[in-house]
């Protein structure tokens, strides 16, 4: 049923983006008219990828410890008149197979959905969007790991009426935590984040977030500033719990620039007392690809470094908490301006009180473009 409405939705919006045409010259008195473009309300983009996961709690390459997936996206904006437009992202998934890996992403076979369905409507500098859509902010946000990005249903509203600065704000009803499937799940209570942010030589942004979800209230701040090409960035996050146990106060810093074409980086995070509440993501300087630095209650450093030479880029990091550390290779390369390939591998260890050892993990993506 899921994957005859996904492909409804595809022929509705291909037939959009190709109704009208040309209109041919016509003749007046010898006169030539020049012939008029119709422009397309509607756009439409996607891309195919399939996404291979192992990791060595088995052995990597394993089948009881892998898991292989195909997806299809597709990005449909159709303006509905001027200043309001409805935005769809169809998605389409299957497992490729347990001789793959046994594994499931997304926590079924397969399955299809809409994970953003949402109308966009612009007055002057204000922007509201209400419906399924993706989150952009530091300790609430759409978590963009193996197939799927987090999903929210949102009602949002951006203004960007005072030169750079942007102020936001989202009330949160549902989520699609990452690699859950199609499944929306209702949150409690009241749920919503305020900010403002503003963006030049300095750069500054304050939420307030109220998560009732999480029993919890938090203010998030950071600042950054460029000095002789290097910048200098600061953050701090206080968490208040509506319980009786300890609250939160976390604190980060850290200083990035780049030198022949090479891009260092090496920050420094402090949580105390208690985790830092955060939704699907946190924007911790010290987190990495598998440990979010907001979970674990101690000091953390990450130093790291990246290029990008023609279709090739590398990025190398390792990041030190209490009871862990990890180290980060992600290499990708652009076969054509359509197709490219990602490959991650991350080793974990954990403190030997906590977990068995070492974690190593291998994920290879290859994703084509439409």
């Amino acid at each position: 049923m899921k994957l005859t409405t996904i492909s409804l939705v595809t022929a509705m919006a291909l037939s959009s983006a190709f109704a009208g045409g040309d209109i041919k010259p016509v003749v007046v008195d010898t006169i030539e008219v020049p012939k008029v473009q119709e422009v397309s309300k509607t756009t439409i983009s996607g891309n195919a990828k399939f996404y291979y996961y192992t990791n060595d709690s088995v052995d990597l390459f394993d089948e009881a410890s892998s898991a292989a997936a195909e997806a299809i996206t597709l990005d449909v904006s159709h303006e509905i008149f001027s200043g309001v437009t409805a935005n769809f992202t169809a998605l389409g998934f299957t497992d490729a197979g347990d001789s793959i890996g046994e594994l499931k992403m997304e926590d079924e076979k397969t399955g299809a959905f809409f994970n953003v369905a949402n109308l966009t409507a612009t007055y002057a500098d204000t922007t509201l969007v209400a419906g399924r859509q993706l989150l952009d902010t530091p300790m609430l946000g759409s978590f963009d790991w193996l197939l799927i990005p987090s999903g929210f249903e949102a009602y949002t509203l951006v203004n960007k009426s005072v030169n750079n600065l942007t102020l936001v704000g989202s009330y949160v009803t549902k989520i699609r935590p990452n690699n859950s499937g199609d499944k929306f799940i209702k949150l409690d209570g009241d749920n919503y984040t305020l900010g403002a942010s503003y963006s030049d030589a300095f750069s500054a942004s304050v939420w307030y977030y109220n998560v009732d979800a999480g029993n919890y209230t938090q203010v998030y701040a950071d600042a950054g500033y460029e000095l002789s090409g290097v910048k200098l960035e600061a953050q701090v996050v206080t968490t208040d719990y509506d319980d009786e146990g300890e609250d939160s106060t976390g604190y980060g810093i850290k200083a990035s620039g780049s030198f022949s074409n090479i891009s260092l980086s090496a920050a420094y995070a402090s949580i105390n007392d208690r985790e830092t509440g955060y939704i699907e993501r946190d924007a911790m300087y010290t987190s990495s690809w598998n440990i979010m630095a907001a979970g674990i209650v101690s000091d953390s450093f990450k130093v790291e470094a990246s290029t990008e030479l023609d279709a090739f880029s590398a990025t190398l990091s390792y990041a030190d908490y209490d009871t862990a550390n990890e180290v980060d290779v992600i290499l990708g390369y652009a076969i054509t301006d359509s197709l490219g390939v990602d490959a991650i591998y991350t080793s974990t260890e954990y403190d030997t009180t906590t977990d068995d050892g070492a974690e190593g993990a291998l994920e290879l993506i290859l994703t084509y473009k439409f």
